[in-house]
């Protein structure tokens, strides 16, 4: 296709997003009124409902929808709840076609007026441009924009650039329960022919400046428990005479990390990457406002003064964050009590090429050869209940190049490349079992507040947002060419 005709094509796909907008909102005002709350057992039954709109929603694009039956799952109370079914959508079968996989979940974080919500959550409204509900940015407007993009292309009878597959889930704000197994069952079967996996769930780093998502930091949670005896001790009979339980636990959790931020356990940092020059680059165009993130977060200071600095510790280097004591007195007033036991929480974001189990056994040594030089007669235990690895997409791949050029198109300028500080366990399992392409493309601006009172997504960014995805879908599919025409070209010579 020739560049003229490519951009004739834009213009009449971008023209008829820009005129059936409304029409777009409405979808998403009937979405966001479902109460599809999977955190709540009472509410599950307006998940299992959502699930069904969306799937009627795929159906009406032509697409053959398979709703998955994942079963049940135990509540803490004995009780056995329906899981909601997980959806596989396909759509087209042109073997000239890319395929791509689009994941997205429909369920939502519990929200009430009465939590600090200026309209009713389950009420889309729109204030000053801004479109008020919950799941709004997370994650029922990125999935409608995705869907509204395909059905541009549908409406104006145009031929689909690329072949989609959809995964649409309804227990991502309560783990995901289900999707991991599903995933594994078919990633022969489903996944075989899909060439890149698209998700569209976090958000840009900036208000205005659109982002692409290349990675997110792992997590390894630690408790580190220190015993004395079966029962708490009076302060007045035995303080001064035994080694405390809660001193011991201090005197660990202070050795773990130094007042600049550095983590003190040997070894801890023997497998991170070095920082290479193209990827220092990267951190330098990011539109990062140090000051707005730091009256944001409400502290006076940060450990680093500069915004590469800031964001190379947020999301390229590891962290060690100290949660809290589980067994000490923490009520109002004061208890003269010695506990008999008490355990520390505290987590390490690794980064990628840090091994779990390796870092496991580094910090259980540390804790260890800390511990003997106090020569306490207390029992130490070191577990780690929980263990997350990072997640890196290589921004050079074929699918971050057309969402690089579909924003381009649509926003006029280049995406910040950015990584995510906390877990993003979704784009992990992905990669990691179909052994495919992940890329993760927000539409949603920083501030709009998932998981918060008054979740938005803006007008502005809901409408660019399907744009960007149609002008991405044209943009995959002439590289995915470009690359088969070059492959065909050195297998003939």
């Amino acid at each position: 296709m020739s560049s003229s005709s490519s951009l004739v094509l834009e213009m009449e796909i971008f023209q008829y997003i820009d005129v059936h907008q409304n029409d777009f909102i409405e979808d998403l005002k009937e979405w966001v009124a479902v109460e599809s709350d999977s955190v709540q057992p009472d509410l599950r039954k307006e998940v299992i409902r959502m699930m069904a709109l969306a799937a009627d929603k795929l159906s009406a694009l032509g697409a053959t929808v398979n709703l998955v039956n994942l079963g049940s799952h135990q509540l803490p109370d004995g009780q056995d709840l329906p899981l909601p079914p997980v959806i596989l959508g396909e759509l087209g079968m042109d073997p000239q076609n890319p395929t791509v996989c689009f994941y997205g979940h429909v369920d939502v974080q519990p929200a009430k007026k009465e939590d600090g919500w200026k309209t009713d959550p389950y009420t889309l409204t729109e204030i000053n441009g801004n479109l008020y509900g919950r799941g709004a940015t997370d994650n029922k407007g990125p999935v409608l924009a995705w869907i509204n993009a395909v059905e541009t292309f549908r409406a104006l009878k145009l031929a689909m650039p690329v072949n989609f597959k959809f995964v649409i889930e309804g227990m991502e704000e309560a783990g995901s329960l289900g999707l991991e197994k599903l995933l594994e069952e078919e990633k022969h079967c489903f996944f075989s022919d899909v060439d890149y996996i698209v998700i569209s769930d976090n958000l840009w780093l900036s208000n205005k400046k659109p982002a692409l998502t290349y990675g997110s930091r792992g997590n390894a949670c630690f408790f580190v428990e220190v015993e004395c005896g079966s029962k708490d001790l009076h302060s007045g009979t035995f303080g001064g005479i035994i080694h405390e339980p809660l001193t011991d636990l201090i005197a660990l959790l202070d050795s773990l990390v130094d007042p600049t931020g550095r983590i003190q356990i040997p070894g801890i940092y023997d497998s991170v990457a070095a920082l290479t020059e193209e990827e220092r680059k990267l951190y330098e165009s990011i539109e990062f406002d140090l000051e707005e993130h730091k009256n944001n977060s409400g502290v006076k200071k940060f450990l680093y003064g500069t915004k590469e600095e800031i964001l190379l510790h947020l999301w390229r280097y590891p962290s060690l964050s100290i949660h809290g004591i589980e067994g000490a007195f923490h009520e109002p007033g004061i208890k003269t009590v010695i506990p008999a036991k008490v355990i520390g929480k505290f987590s390490i974001r690794q980064v990628p090429h840090m091994d779990l189990s390796v870092v496991k056994q580094q910090v259980v040594e540390h804790l260890e050869g800390v511990f003997s030089k106090r020569n306490s007669p207390n029992k130490l235990k070191v577990s780690m209940p929980l263990g997350a690895k990072p997640w890196l997409a290589d921004v050079n791949d074929p699918v971050y190049k057309a969402a690089r050029r579909a924003i381009k198109t649509v926003f006029g300028e280049e995406p910040d490349f950015i990584r995510d500080g906390s877990t993003i366990p979704v784009a992990r399992m992905f990669q990691t079992i179909t052994q495919k392409s992940v890329m993760m493309f927000p539409i949603g601006a920083a501030d709009d507040g998932e998981h918060s009172q008054n979740e938005k997504i803006s007008r502005h960014n809901y409408i660019e947002g399907t744009k960007v995805f149609a002008a991405f879908f044209l943009e995959i599919s002439k590289l995915h060419q470009h690359l088969h025409e070059t492959s065909n070209t050195e297998t003939n010579n």
